[in-house]
């Protein structure tokens, strides 16, 4: 995906209330970011980064300049904004760029499914084939070249597997895609000293069939994009 216009830079002051951040631009103007992510951000949000934005042209906006990235002191790319992943991994699954995942006729967004009143980001379907349930997850902890997930206890990502695993129970294709949305991460792992019992249930989940991918992305101020898998390690 292009941003349009490109991402303008700002240096991080601080993120605070979880959804604000505020920075100061190179023409030394203070502005309110707001913040796309509700996850710890744990290495993302260093006071010192550069902060790169994109603004909204919708006057009704309160904050209408949002947080993308973050470029850290040590020198790595990092796209904060979560709701992204899902916009590259759907630009990828209709290039056929996610070769585990081709074939299929048609991508359906955010359809409900499960016993436990799910939405899952992506359903792939062909007449040939089983259906193909996708749940995307976004990968930004990074600690000595490697990405885990998730950052937080998650109970909606507990759901997500359980979900996954029902899918899979019956039959059909059932997903998790980790994109990995740093640019120091070179494989991923299930985060067993933030959430262990996301961990075991990803254990489970690959027992019962659920596949389990992890795909890296090009960023820059200009663009994001999939380009290659790296390992996902249990």
């Amino acid at each position: 995906m292009d941003f349009t216009p490109a991402l303008q830079p700002a240096t991080l002051i601080q993120r605070y209330k979880r959804f604000l951040a505020d920075v100061i631009t190179p023409a030394g103007e203070t502005l309110t970011l707001h913040c796309p992510n509700t996850g710890a951000m744990t290495g993302c949000a260093t006071p010192g980064d550069t902060v790169w934005y994109s603004t909204s042209a919708n006057p009704t906006r309160k904050y209408p300049h949002t947080w993308e990235l973050t470029h850290t002191q040590q020198g790595a790319t990092i796209c904060v904004n979560t709701l992204r992943a899902n916009t590259i991994v759907k630009e990828a699954l209709g290039l056929n760029r996610i070769s585990q995942l081709i074939g299929y006729e048609k991508i359906l967004s955010e359809v409900k499914y499960g016993i436990e009143g799910s939405r899952i980001d992506f359903l792939l379907q062909a007449e040939d084939r089983p259906n193909c349930y996708i749940e995307v997850k976004s990968v930004t902890l990074a600690e000595a070249g490697k990405g885990f997930f998730p950052d937080a206890v998650t109970l909606r990502g507990q759901k997500h597997l359980r979900e996954l695993m029902e899918v899979a129970g019956r039959g059909e294709r059932a997903v998790l895609l980790f994109t990995v949305l740093h640019s120091a991460i070179m494989q991923v792992a299930p985060a067993a000293h933030i959430d262990e019992k996301y961990t075991q249930l990803v254990r489970e989940a690959v027992n019962a069939g659920v596949e389990i991918y992890a795909w890296k992305s090009s960023l820059s101020s200009q663009q994001i994009k999939l380009t290659e898998q790296v390992p996902f390690l249990l």
